[in-house]
């Protein structure tokens, strides 16, 4: 399929996890099935739900992998492969424990950074050339054990931050599809503006 690009989401299956901080490709592919009103389906023969925009000039195959994080590539590799899609067309997105909450970063490929689903999905696809989206977390104190952080879930605190950061996460990932990743790097990477910055400015 020529024009097919998947995005796929990592995260950890189970209520446990739901809205925890690791699980922000998660958050973000479930955005854009909402978005594009596309219906998740279990397919057991990548260990995935998967979703399919209604819309055709979308042409993007949502993924979330049921594997576990660090085994992601095992779902991912095999869509890729049944579907013809090239790592180049292939956005993964990932929570970021060094970016600050409210940063997004789209690159083209690159270092893992240590996180384990992108060291995965790197061993799978034989290839760090494929683009990832990361969705900073932040880390707490500077602190470098950040399990607790990471496995812990968005705060009611957080929730209005989080959903301008969904938001634009979302637009960056659409921009990709349809205008390649030049312009949704140039056009979205970086900090949103905090809600609390923009009403001191109204």
């Amino acid at each position: 399929m020529d024009n097919l690009h998947i995005i796929v989401g990592l995260g950890n299956p189970g209520a446990e996890y739901a809205n925890t901080r690791h699980n922000a490709g998660f958050l973000l592919v479930d955005r854009l099935a909402a978005q594009w009103k596309a219906d998740w389906k279990r397919e057991r023969k990548f260990d995935a739900f998967l979703a399919r925009a209604g819309d055709v000039k979308v042409g993007a195959l949502l993924c979330k992998p049921q594997t576990f994080m660090n085994a992601s590539g095992e779902s991912v590799a095999p869509l890729a492969t049944f579907y013809r899609v090239t790592a180049s067309r292939c956005l993964v997105v990932v929570d970021d424990a060094d970016l600050p909450f409210g940063q997004i970063r789209m690159r083209p490929g690159g270092s893992s950074g240590g996180h384990h689903g992108l060291e995965s999905i790197e061993a799978h696809l034989a290839t760090r050339e494929f683009p990832r989206l990361r969705v900073g977390i932040g880390r707490r104190d500077s602190v470098r054990e950040i399990t607790g952080h990471v496995l812990g879930k968005f705060s009611q605190a957080d929730a209005e931050m989080l959903e301008k950061v969904l938001a634009r996460a979302a637009s960056q990932a659409e921009c990709w599809v349809r205008d390649g990743i030049q312009k949704a790097m140039n056009q979205f990477n970086g900090t949103v503006e905090s809600p609390d910055n923009e009403r001191s400015k109204l």
